[in-house]
């Protein structure tokens, strides 16, 4: 194998997603405050750079909450956080009044406007424009107010989940199957680590390489609709571990990821968010689109198209604010666009994961996406 894709290798093995940053965020304000000089903080975002355009009710409604992109960086050894896919989107939607946090991951290969006239995965629009970039993408296609990120390397996942002393998984047989071949081997070799392999399908506490392996899984049924969900699942797993630990073991967490974070928010505002940290809960966490057909899309490759985009956002804004919102123009017209370019209608969905209705099903098409038991699709 030759060097450039060792290194490529390496790169892949220490990704994880973004929701680490968000346990980070939630609790870095107990008792760090010098520590967070140590963030690398890019500045304050203006409004009229990221493509806010709310009518008037809506951004009534939106005051009431915090929304916050996140991202996880396919980039790591470089140490730059400007550029880059976005291997991992988020956004956290926080009620300013209940202190409810509610997660959505944007499936990476989500068809969307990403910079001006041009339509690509959305993913690229970091690499397009870099964090500021890719907050504007968000809030033009779902008509978001998001202001703040935060961005993360993934380097300290493994190490985090360790200094929890683990957190507990519910395994299949073939996921463990997939770990033991494909991925704690690998990661073992990367972090210096000694982790073992495990024995079959079962509950398990896993260290930091094994929820690592376990979040790598996307090709079983679901894809990488499934993968996204791993990640959701061990998120709230390190989350409610951490609420319970000592105050000594959280400030350990901290210093293990603080050098791997950028992000908009000064140390004051990092701490204003996290004023409140011990009454955040995490009720709900969901991918989007809720409603999409897939399929191979030529010099685009494989696309989750969402049908249609202007039902989605306002199932979106009805899922995190309790009221769905009018649609912007502009997201009306990128939804037009894209049922053009994919011929992806609401009737041609092939996939149904809806939160508000409990719609969870996956029918087959010409595409190879396929039902499985679960209700989850699989590119074959």
């Amino acid at each position: 194998m030759s060097a450039k894709r060792k290194k490529q290798k390496r790169n892949k093995v220490v990704l994880f997603a973004v929701e680490i940053i968000v346990l980070a965020a939630l609790l870095v304000g107990l008792f760090v405050y010098s520590k967070l000089n140590k963030v690398d903080n890019t500045g304050e975002i203006e409004e009229k750079e990221v493509n806010i355009e709310l009518d008037s009710e809506t951004a009534k409604v939106l005051k009431g909450y915090t929304n916050i992109a996140l991202f996880g960086l396919d980039n790591r050894q470089t140490g730059r956080y400007n550029g880059g896919n976005s291997d991992c989107i988020m956004i956290a939607s926080i009620n300013n009044d209940t202190k409810k946090v509610k997660l959505i991951s944007v499936y990476r290969d989500t068809f969307l406007n990403v910079k001006e006239e041009t339509y690509s995965k959305i993913n690229s629009a970091y690499s397009y424009g870099g964090p500021t970039g890719a907050i504007a993408a968000l809030n033009k296609n779902l008509n978001l107010d998001i202001v703040n990120y935060v961005s993360v390397d993934f380097g300290a996942l493994v190490e985090a989940i360790d200094l929890l002393d683990g957190i507990e998984l519910t395994l299949t047989d073939q996921e463990v199957q997939i770990m033991n071949d494909n991925y704690i081997d690998e990661i073992n070799g990367v972090t210096g680590r000694s982790a073992s392999k495990l024995s079959g399908g079962g509950t398990y506490t896993v260290d930091g390489v094994q929820a690592l392996a376990y979040c790598r899984i996307r090709y079983t049924a679901g894809d990488d609709f499934k993968r996204t969900e791993r990640q959701r699942t061990v998120l709230a797993k390190m989350i409610e571990k951490a609420k319970g630990s000592s105050i000594g073991t959280i400030g350990k967490l901290i210093d293990s990821m603080i050098d791997e974070i950028s992000t908009s928010y000064t140390s004051g505002g990092l701490l204003d968010l996290a004023s409140s940290v011990m009454d955040y809960e995490l009720e709900d966490s969901h991918g989007w689109p809720f409603e999409l057909c897939t399929g191979d899309y030529g010099s685009k490759g494989d696309l989750v198209v969402a049908t249609d985009l202007e039902t989605n956002v306002k199932e979106l804004h009805e899922y995190l604010f309790g009221e769905k919102n009018n649609v912007s123009n502009t997201v009306s017209g990128i939804s037009d666009y894209i049922k053009n370019y994919t011929g992806c209608t609401t009737e041609a969905t092939t996939r149904f994961d809806n939160p508000l209705t409990g719609d969870d099903n996956t029918k087959t098409t010409d595409t190879g996406f396929v039902m499985s038991d679960e209700g989850d699709g699989a590119m074959q």
